[in-house]
């Protein structure tokens, strides 16, 4: 009696256990990403690797029982994601302005899905982080010079975008023959030479730069347009799971708090994570560098995809898009709520550099072992780098700011000028350190396309 009591129970209790396993589901989660794109980092690999969005998961209600699976898909652009988007194989996806528009605009084409722009996941007020760049060794120092070349940039980026007005603003639109190339492909014909002029987004013309294979003649800030990049899901997806999106959207919070908090740190480990290096991400990272990494849906951000979406209309003839229906900074204003964080005064913040910068070193030094040694001087700056070399001491890289613009700048890629004092002061282009020296005197430290001494 007994054996078949202890039977009875044991077949109860493996009913309830089994029902229990048959009511569990798994829900996955997919976003699509670009690793080797700086200012998508925050919504993509920093999620993936520090494990961010599953401490803000939803375990309640409708999620009790719910196992969630994350994949995470890395891409070198834009559109393969959207497609991934449109085939409902992803449901997040992390790109630049320009591709953000083309996922929005696909999607309402369809009359049966959309997309919905949630957050920023980096942005420049200015554009840096678009920029053309020609063979280091080649003779060209502006625009002007590539008349008759060719010049090669991934089509449809913001890149091209801003590659487009520049040439047309400097009557060269028919003078320049452009090639469709993707950026690594670019900067492996920079590095070889067997293209003229390159344009890319970020990090790509600084990857260049810090290589030795590059140098900028035009910075996305003579352009005049904002860049920057963030985060699409797909409106089915964000109606269904709410919670879900708010997890991500933390997430993203966190990530961007993360690099904010210790860039030398972020730029170390992105570094390991992508094979960016470490020195690159630093000069987008850190205090007064290329990206702010801050999630808000800025009035300047909607303008300037509105320009955007012209240019593309015009260029490509991409749909219509509702930007009314698309942006939706619904989910990120609880994101930021729960956060603590004030988002109707983050939306009027604009990170944004100033000649001098005001509160900034004056330049920064990063030496193997020791990190980063900040200088009230370019000229201390210099010479610190002098006796660290001396010593035998690695010094990985060296950072500035550009005089006119408060652009910063890898001290081996900028144009210095010493005057009488002693003073130092740096250029991002050779015709600003020219004018200088014609207006207010001085020396040029550099000769030719050779900086001496200089990491």
């Amino acid at each position: 009696m007994t054996n078949r009591k202890g039977l009875i129970a044991l077949a109860l209790s493996s009913t309830f256990l089994f029902g229990e396993i048959a009511t569990a589901k798994t829900l996955e989660i997919g976003i699509g990403h670009q690793s080797m794109v700086t200012n998508t980092v925050s919504g993509g690999v920093i999620l993936e690797k520090l494990n961010l969005i599953e401490k803000h998961l939803p375990t309640t209600g409708q999620y009790e029982d719910t196992q969630f699976k994350i994949v995470f898909r890395d891409y070198d652009s834009g559109p393969p994601i959207t497609n991934q988007m449109l085939a409902a194989k992803l449901d997040f996806g992390v790109m630049g302005d320009y591709p953000l528009i083309v996922n929005g605009a696909k999607f309402q084409e369809t009359g049966k899905q959309q997309t919905r722009f949630i957050a920023v996941t980096g942005y420049n007020l200015k554009g840096t982080g678009n920029g053309i760049v020609v063979p280091y060794d080649s003779p060209a120092q502006s625009l002007a010079d590539l008349a008759g070349k060719t010049l090669s940039v991934p089509v449809g980026s913001a890149a091209w975008g801003m590659t487009l007005k520049a040439l047309r603003d400097a009557d060269l639109f028919d003078k320049v023959q452009i090639a469709n190339q993707s950026p690594p492909v670019g900067a492996a014909n920079i590095a070889a030479g067997r293209i003229d002029a390159h344009a890319d987004f970020c990090p790509w013309s600084e990857i260049m730069e810090f290589r030795g294979t590059a140098r900028k003649i035009f910075d996305g800030s003579e352009a005049g347009v904002p860049t920057f990049h963030g985060t699409v899901v797909r409106e089915a997806f964000a109606k269904e799971h709410p919670e879900i999106v708010e997890a991500v959207l933390m997430a993203t919070l966190e990530a961007q708090h993360w690099i904010q908090s210790d860039p030398v740190l972020a730029a170390t480990k992105v570094s390991e994570w992508t094979g960016v290096e470490k020195e690159v991400l630093y000069l987008y990272f850190s205090q007064g560098g290329i990206s702010t990494m801050e999630a808000s849906i800025k009035p300047q951000w909607i303008e300037a995809l509105k320009y955007d979406h012209a240019l593309l209309q015009k260029e490509m003839q991409i749909p219509d898009l509702d930007f009314n229906a698309w942006i939706d900074d619904s989910y990120l204003k609880r994101a930021y709520a729960r956060a603590g964080l004030d988002y109707p005064a983050l939306v009027q913040k604009v990170v944004s550099p100033q000649p001098g910068n005001q509160g900034l070193p004056a330049a920064e030094m990063w030496v193997e072992g020791k990190g980063i040694q900040r200088f009230p001087a370019i000229a201390d700056m210099l010479a610190a780098a002098k006796t660290a070399q001396a010593a035998g001491e690695e010094v990985s890289a060296t950072y500035i700011y550009d005089n006119t613009t408060g652009l910063k700048l890898f001290g081996k890629a900028a144009y210095l000028v010493r005057d009488d004092a002693g003073s130092v002061v740096a250029f991002m282009k050779k015709s600003d350190s020219e004018t200088h020296i014609a207006t207010h005197g001085g020396t040029a430290l550099l000769k030719g396309n050779t900086v001496a001494m200089l990491p």
